[in-house]
């Protein structure tokens, strides 16, 4: 398995359709980065948020998540309250070969303010909206700006396809169209 470069990446999008919409160049100047890297593809966050809210003292449960927990919120700029996180998607959609597996990591300008971004992996023959943990560790409100690069995903190729993939499986976060809530 090996991590593949940028040719690599603008090939699978623009042949197979695995990244829309698809950025073939790095955008920079101005903005959070986004499109391709060298060896990934840094994606941007959509307009859409659920923020963590603990308004009606709710739990946070995997197993019975309550929506109340969290508030929407649509607009350029979105402020993480402090300690707190929110939900959003990307606005690129994802269609993972059955030979791919991606991992996906925060930009650095976000990590050097204390904002941390989690995704799990892309499996084999995952696709959608991806949704997008991102996480204030800070003490003080944190802005996110929509539209503009939030995270990288790096790719990963196999020497053979995998023998069940997500697909196969019928994940329960197949192709996502929104922000999605935890599922049992």
């Amino acid at each position: 398995m090996g991590l593949k470069p940028d040719h690599w990446i603008r090939k699978m999008a623009t042949e197979h359709k695995m990244i829309e919409p698809f950025i073939e160049n790095q955008v920079r100047k101005g903005v959070i980065s986004y499109g391709v890297s060298s060896y990934g593809y840094d994606l941007r966050v959509a307009s859409e948020f659920k923020i963590f809210t603990n308004v009606f003292g709710a739990i946070v449960d995997p197993k019975h998540f309550d929506p109340k927990s969290m508030v929407d919120f649509v607009g350029d700029v979105c402020i993480v309250p402090p300690n707190s996180f929110a939900l959003a998607r990307s606005i690129e959609y994802f269609r993972i070969p059955r030979n791919v597996l991606t991992i996906c990591l925060g930009k650095s300008t976000y990590a050097r303010c204390g904002i941390i971004v989690n995704v799990t992996p892309f499996e084999p023959e995952w696709e959608g909206y991806v949704t997008l943990e991102i996480s204030n560790t800070t003490p003080l409100p944190a802005r996110i700006y929509a539209n503009e690069g939030l995270a990288q995903v790096l790719f990963f190729e196999a020497d053979e396809a995998c023998e069940t993939s997500y697909a196969d499986k019928k994940g329960k976060y197949q192709h996502q169209q929104s922000i999605v809530l935890p599922k049992l």
